[in-house]
């Protein structure tokens, strides 16, 4: 478990973590200017605030990949989420790191 402000060790995404792509993914298109065909989320590491960050490594096609920052309020505040930032020119390799 991970420790309040501090990141969680990298997982492979799951069912939850696809579905914050699939609702952030128009978001992500505006602000990186571009449209993607693929959006697969494919690892994550959270982290623990006033509600949750989740840093996110999405394959966007080809070799390319983002890393979103989406917020997750906490449940009393309805469980919103917001596109913090992105990263883009990302490749698979690249570890997933604070942003």
């Amino acid at each position: 478990m991970a420790l309040c402000g501090g990141l969680s060790e990298v997982r492979d995404a799951t069912a939850e973590v696809q579905n914050i792509c699939n609702e952030m993914k128009p978001h992500v298109e505006q602000k990186a200017g571009r449209t993607f065909d693929v959006f697969t989320a494919k690892s994550f590491k959270t982290q623990l605030v006033a509600g949750t960050n989740y840093f996110i490594k999405v394959h966007v096609g080809g070799e390319d990949f983002v890393h979103l920052r989406v917020y997750k309020m906490l449940p009393c505040d309805g469980e919103k989420l917001e596109l913090t930032e992105i990263q883009t020119a990302k490749a698979q390799q690249d570890p997933i790191e604070y942003f």
